[in-house]
């Protein structure tokens, strides 16, 4: 996705606006069902383990493995959501889950909607995230084509409602301002440090590739690791 946007700072302020649309969506009563299961996410406990804007990295896999990857993915990128589903899922299975790769994902915010995902997706805790993640992507054409703010803030209510999230809890990390630009900032931080322009990109121990398919990144992945 080539529609990098400069003045991302932007989406803080509609993030604020958003508070409006948000705090008067309807609520519905919704099943909960268990998020996939995703193992050997790091978590963390201790409060130096955020950084200095107070936002956690998302991580799976050993802290020791030999090989880094950094996914830099905006919820609201049909070419993340391909990505998430025909590479991400593989990868995990193939190096993540046998510690040969830990895997950090890092948001981009393209517009609100996809900040408001993010603040969603975050607020189960890093127990949740990428269970959470997983759903987003995997109904992106759903509530990205919900219809107006008030019908995609309810359609990312209901998938955290899904996942076991009470309403309360959906309203207040939903609207959550400081949050809102905590993570903005956070994220143009990282952008302008790794020169990040499209998503998805992907750093490889440092390198920064453009989106690949599951065969390409194996093949650098292998040779990284004498295969």
């Amino acid at each position: 996705m080539n529609r990098f946007i400069p003045a991302i700072a932007a989406v803080a302020v509609a993030a604020a606006g958003g508070a409006y649309w948000l705090s008067n969506t309807q609520t519905a009563t919704t099943t909960a069902f268990d998020l996939p299961e995703v193992s050997n996410i790091q978590t963390v406990s201790s409060e130096g383990a955020a950084n200095e804007h107070g936002i956690v990295e998302m991580v799976m896999g050993s802290e020791d493995a030999p090989i880094t990857i950094v996914e830099y993915a905006s919820f609201t990128c049909p070419h993340c959501a391909s990505f998430h589903e025909n590479v991400l899922e593989p990868l995990k299975a193939d190096y993540v889950d046998t510690g040969k790769v830990k895997f950090v994902f890092r948001d981009v915010y393209f517009d609100r909607y996809g900040l408001w995902a993010s603040m969603v997706a975050r607020c189960g805790g890093q127990e949740k995230f990428f269970g959470m993640t997983d759903i987003l992507m995997k109904t992106q054409k759903d509530w990205t084509r919900a219809g107006d703010p008030v019908a995609i803030s309810d359609s990312l209510r209901k998938t955290g409602r899904l996942a076991g999230l009470e309403d309360d809890q959906l309203q207040a990390c939903l609207q959550d301002e400081d949050k809102a630009k905590a993570l903005v900032a956070w994220f143009q931080e990282n952008a302008a440090a790794d020169d990040v322009n499209s998503t998805p990109t992907l750093l490889i121990d440092g390198e920064k590739h453009s989106n690949m398919s599951y065969n390409d990144l194996k093949e650098i992945l292998d040779g990284k690791l004498g295969g």
